[in-house]
């Protein structure tokens, strides 16, 4: 039986598919859940945190409102499951809390925020590209005189080469979902990577924009095969150090027809924890 098409997908999850073929299918089609880590939820609160710092007015996002716009981050994603998960006891909150301070303040290294005119912030959008519905999230959306701007904040260490380009890749997609939305294409993409800290920009011009629609179906329609055939298959890299499905994948000697038992099971038993009372 053939397994069923996603609805839509992120850049993200398109990314993933080229990367790992297993690893997709677990997360987009099995929608295994992943549990939360720390690197990724300091990435959510430093996005947030900048999101907070480009709610005020252009001349008060300076240095000094960074701390402010880090608790008020903190609060809004206190009673998050991907923070509540973590379980972390007051040190590890306060070291996240360090982590993402520092990495806020590198921010300020890599441009003058006050001089920014964002007109989108978390920006949602959904766009129908080569057939697959195509859905994102733009961390913010610029105007500089009169164009389109793509910024993508990443809070891990900038990669090699093959993953920046990668990198690029899905940035690049954010520029084609804003020419299909707002009908015009953005003149910049920039990733800035805020470890380092370093600024990657590109220029995406029609002739990349077509050839990256043409992947993109490409790779579609290599996903609806797969799904016909129940054919994805493991790719193992470095990458698989930060799996949450190793324990599944036959690369590490598991079954992948066993994750969906198993995660059924578990719903199970956690549905039937309680007290049994006699009657």
């Amino acid at each position: 039986m053939a397994l069923a098409l996603p609805s839509s997908l992120s850049p993200s999850r398109l990314s993933s598919f080229t990367s790992c073929g297993l690893q997709f299918r677990f997360s987009a089609i099995d929608r295994l859940p992943e549990p939360p880590t720390v690197a990724a939820t300091r990435g959510t609160l430093v996005h947030a945190a900048l999101e907070e710092l480009f709610t005020l007015p252009a001349p008060e996002r300076v240095p000094a409102a960074a701390p402010a716009c880090l608790d008020a981050a903190v609060e809004r994603l206190r009673t998050d499951p991907d923070w509540t998960g973590l379980a972390l006891d007051a040190a590890g909150e306060e070291r996240l809390r360090r982590e993402a301070a520092a990495l806020v303040e590198k921010y300020f290294r890599l441009e003058d925020p006050s001089t920014v005119h964002p007109v989108g912030l978390e920006l949602k959008l959904e766009v129908e590209v080569g057939g697959v519905r195509l859905r994102g999230i733009i961390d913010r959306l610029d105007l500089v005189d009169g164009e389109l701007v793509v910024t993508d904040y990443k809070t891990g260490r900038a990669p090699g080469d093959a993953w920046a380009r990668q990198r690029m890749t899905g940035v690049h997609v954010y520029s084609l979902m804003c020419e299909r939305w707002f009908g015009r294409r953005p003149v910049r993409v920039q990733l800035l990577h805020l470890a380092e800290p370093v600024k990657i920009v590109a220029e995406p011009s029609e002739q990349s924009t077509r050839g990256l629609a043409r992947r993109l179906e490409a790779v579609w329609q290599a996903v609806e095969t797969a799904c016909e055939r129940e054919d994805f298959r493991p790719r193992p890299s470095s990458r698989c150090d930060w799996c949450a499905f190793q324990q599944w994948c036959p690369a590490f000697g598991g079954d992948p027809t066993q994750a969906v038992v198993d995660l059924e099971r578990r719903a199970v038993e956690d549905a039937g924890q309680g007290t049994l009372l006699e009657v």
